[in-house]
């Protein structure tokens, strides 16, 4: 079949990644390759969210020589949902006793879920629920809402499904955005005094002619506030966060950065 004789339908239009269209813009489909002079039309606008997915599956169907008309320059908009009218046969023909509308944004759910109400589903046996809502149908026929249950992103790291929380993601994101500043510190046991000087062990932080220079100055930090500890002169704990308090004030002065801090106290 010579080229100017074929049209490929394709999924993509989205820019889903795994998606047969950006597959062919990453020249990574088995069977289809973009050649100079095709001409690609992406068939509906960006939703919400994924406006960055479009676009560079666009820029990469443009570096592989196509023509692409896209929603900005020619809208060619096909919608992936019913119409009305096609809702309203479907909901008459199907006659439901409770309705769920479960795809599409909040507003969108609201709507198909009043013309269920045209159609003569009863209001109360129409729920617009979100994420975690369950609903509970009784052995009268009745149905409710139930107690909302956790529901969202499941993530996978390693081996390990789901148990990657909040705080996990934090402290990743404050480590990949600043870096560490890890501090080890050895002290007397009996009097408090520092002995020898404070080690400090960075990653992802500063680098260059500022770094000795701060690295100096933060030890003189650390002393200082190893030094006053107030009254309790033994407990590690308000040491470290003496310490931690102290080295990411000056840090954060010196460079705008807030490095997670991990101070260490040894006792001998």
């Amino acid at each position: 079949m010579p080229d100017n004789k074929l049209v490929i339908c394709t999924t993509g239009a989205q820019g889903e990644p795994m998606a047969g269209l950006a597959r062919m813009a990453n020249r990574d489909h088995r069977f289809v390759e973009i050649r100079q002079g095709d001409t690609v039309i992406v068939s509906a606008s960006p939703i919400p969210g994924n406006e960055e997915y479009v676009s560079r599956t666009i820029d990469n169907l443009f570096k592989a020589g196509a023509n692409v008309y896209y929603h900005t320059i020619k809208r060619a908009h096909v919608s992936g949902h019913a119409s009305q009218e096609e809702l309203k046969l479907m909901l008459g023909m199907t006659k439901p006793k409770h309705f769920i509308p479960i795809h599409g944004e909040f507003r969108m759910q609201v709507q198909h879920g009043r013309l269920a109400i045209e159609t003569g589903v009863a209001p109360e046996n129409v729920f617009i629920i979100e994420n975690g809502q369950p609903i509970e149908f009784l052995a009268d026929g009745s149905a409710r809402r139930a107690a909302p249950v956790p529901a969202g992103y499941v993530f996978v790291d390693g081996l390990s499904v789901g148990e990657v929380g909040d705080v996990i993601l934090r402290d990743r994101r404050a480590l990949a955005n600043d870096g560490m500043f890890m501090i080890v510190v050895t002290v007397d046991k009996q009097s408090g005094n520092v002995i020898g000087k404070p080690e400090i062990i960075t990653r992802g932080f500063i680098h260059g002619a500022e770094y000795d220079r701060i690295l100096e100055a933060a030890v003189v930090r650390v002393i200082a506030s190893v030094e006053n500890p107030g009254d309790h002169i033994s407990e590690i704990a308000l040491l470290k966060t003496q310490i931690k308090d102290g080295v990411s004030r000056f840090l954060y002065e010196q460079t705008k950065r807030r490095p997670m801090v991990f101070p260490v106290v040894v006792e001998v």
